[in-house]
């Protein structure tokens, strides 16, 4: 459903009175069978929102080749257009439009009828648990339900891929668990290729058959979650100190322990890698206790896609809350 090759996205901008070109996606190789669920994960800045654009015709490669529901992305981008469903992580209906007239006029831009976008879209509205809203306005729903709606706008068409950008950012709990069921049901009942970015590991964990990790424009690992978990050796031991100048005492212990990897220290944390977690996590206590550190917490389990995540890129995805860096503040701007 998707092979790309050798993408690559190069912005030229000023530094300054330089011209300097900044490559924000350098050379990737992806492919994406029909009726999989694949997660595209990166770090801020790593090219994430760069190949997601150029994959939906919203940017120009500057080269390398991609063909896309069956369309080649250069050669022809209208068709790859007519061929796929795009969510935004921002949304596309206007808050004081109706949401049954929002997923008509979105299907008319297709060629559809009238009546056809009608029928479409209130089957959509049933199976997306929309039932009664189909008058109601955007800005008077819930989040779960609005992003349900853009999902609506995004099928109507009945695309065989789509891509959800973010799709479940700033809903609560019961509606991410609710629009998990959603989007497994694109893939079980319409039999949908899905290409999806998120920030929310669980929900790549929960979700996707594949995975894609970029980062610094490149994809550095590929895989299910299950083989991603299992690349990443022994248990994983996090200790919380109380003084962030304290964490480099409690990285040398840790780095101390039998067959353990070296740590890595993240503010107040500490985080490495040892074979037995609970016979380390129990020598580490006493060697802390002997060393007079005080700690805030400490804990032993088992690999998380989180961990593979901070292996692969040395960052945690989970703290990716932090400023945009350099090629990400480029993205945003392009």
């Amino acid at each position: 459903m998707i092979t790309a090759h050798r993408l690559t996205r190069v912005f030229s901008t000023r530094r300054g009175k330089e011209q300097v070109e900044l490559t924000a996606v350098d050379g990737v190789d992806l492919a994406v069978d029909t009726g999989e669920i694949v997660g595209f994960l990166g770090p801020n800045g790593a090219g994430k929102t760069t190949t997601l654009k150029m994959l939906t015709t919203l940017l120009k490669p500057t080269s390398g080749t991609a063909t896309v529901a069956g369309c080649d992305l250069i050669a022809d981008p209208v068709g790859v257009r007519r061929r796929i469903g795009y969510v935004s992580q921002s949304g596309s209906t206007a808050p004081e439009a109706r949401a049954g007239e929002e997923v008509v006029d979105h299907a008319r831009l297709y060629g559809i009828s009238t009546a056809e976008a009608t029928a479409r879209g209130k089957q959509l509205f049933r199976e997306l648990d929309l039932d009664g809203l189909w008058e109601r306005q955007p800005k008077s729903m819930s989040g779960g339900q609005r992003r349900r709606l853009d999902i609506a706008v995004g099928l109507v068409h009945v695309p065989g891929l789509v891509f959800l950008d973010e799709p479940t950012t700033g809903l609560d709990p019961q509606a991410r668990a609710n629009l998990w069921q959603h989007i497994r049901g694109l893939r079980e009942e319409r039999g949908t290729t899905v290409f999806l970015t998120t920030h929310y590991l669980d929900e790549a964990d929960a979700l996707c058959d594949r995975i894609l990790v970029i980062d610094a424009g490149r994809i550095v690992a590929e895989g299910t979650p299950d083989a991603l978990k299992s690349q990443v050796g022994g248990d994983v031991l996090t200790v919380t100190v109380e003084h962030p100048e304290s964490a480099g005492r409690v990285a040398a212990l840790m780095a101390a322990l039998p067959g353990a990897e070296a740590p890595q220290v993240l503010d107040t944390r500490v985080v490495g890698r040892a074979p037995h977690g609970g016979a380390a996590l129990m020598s580490l206590v006493r060697e802390l206790d002997a060393a007079g550190i005080p700690v805030a917490g400490i804990e032993s389990r088992r690999p998380s896609l989180d961990d593979v995540f901070l292996g692969l890129t040395g960052r945690s995805l989970r703290d990716e809350s932090g400023p945009a860096r350099p090629t990400e503040q480029l993205e945003t701007a392009r």
